[in-house]
């Protein structure tokens, strides 16, 4: 049986185009619908009722598209919203967090780890439960990174600035010496090779998308919810609530390529 139905996935903005690539390389039949909430973005110092609110709407516009499986693919929401989520709707859904911190503990050495996210994930301390409740003698040192997100939606990855935000942010980390560190947003591979030279190439790094996206494959597997056929060339819808020509444009300037985005406007009711 096969089912040719889209994947939804959403993020405050661009960051969840890092989870959609591993999409596409892990289960190129698929369509997708993404929704880039970039008129809230960033999140991250979003207070919890307004991050319920705003996914709320997202997932009812996803639905309405006939979207078969959403990834929450953004770590913010992943945390503070999942759980309330899968109570109000049927569709399947998969989180962040969980992939990211299995492969954290399956990953460090010498149990120490850490994470890098948005204050909001941070605070939640989502991360910090599930990896204590996979192995409770790792060591969790958690540093929230206001700039990074900012940054990233500015079309300004490369830039010297987003390298000395990366490297100050980083360092509490390094002093803490973790072997281990869990890019917590979605946006924060953007910024890798800044990680790579502030922190050493002898961190394990993690990026939860490709954890969760392979998760996302097994579940609808065993819902009998793949595509199985590669008849008929996958079809790929993006969405923002914001400006999509300027989501676009900062799209391929992050090497995403070029898409086609359209704007939606959500039920506030």
């Amino acid at each position: 049986m096969s089912d040719s139905r889209p994947i939804g996935l959403f993020d405050s903005g661009l960051g969840g185009l890092t989870v959609s690539r591993e999409i596409f390389n892990l289960m190129p039949d698929e369509s997708i619908v993404y929704f880039g909430d970039t008129l809230h973005a960033p999140y991250g110092s979003r207070r919890t009722q307004e991050l319920i609110n705003f996914a709320d709407q997202i997932i009812a516009f996803l639905v309405s598209c006939n979207v078969k499986y959403i990834v929450f693919a953004c770590n913010t929401n992943s945390s503070l919203s999942l759980r309330v989520m899968r109570k109000r709707y049927s569709v399947p859904m998969k989180g962040l967090i969980e992939p990211g911190a299995k492969l954290a503990v399956s990953s460090t050495v010498n149990k120490r780890v850490g994470i890098i996210a948005t204050e909001a994930t941070v605070n939640s301390r989502a991360y910090q439960r599930a990896i204590n409740s996979l192995n409770p003698s790792v060591s969790v040192f958690a540093q929230a990174a206001p700039l990074l997100v900012p940054l990233v939606e500015a079309g300004m990855p490369e830039t010297r600035e987003a390298f000395e935000a990366v490297c100050e942010y980083t360092e509490p980390l390094k002093s803490a010496d973790i072997d281990t560190l869990i890019l917590g947003c979605t946006h924060y591979p953007f910024l890798y090779e800044h990680f790579r030279k502030c922190l050493g190439p002898e961190i394990i790094f993690v990026d939860p998308a490709a954890a969760t996206v392979l998760e996302s494959k097994e579940d609808m597997d065993s819902l009998n919810m793949l595509k199985r056929s590669s008849k008929g060339n996958p079809s790929h819808r993006y969405f923002v609530s914001g400006d999509p020509s300027d989501f676009a444009f900062k799209a391929e300037k992050l090497g995403c390529g070029r898409i086609n985005a359209e704007r939606a406007v959500l039920d506030k009711s």
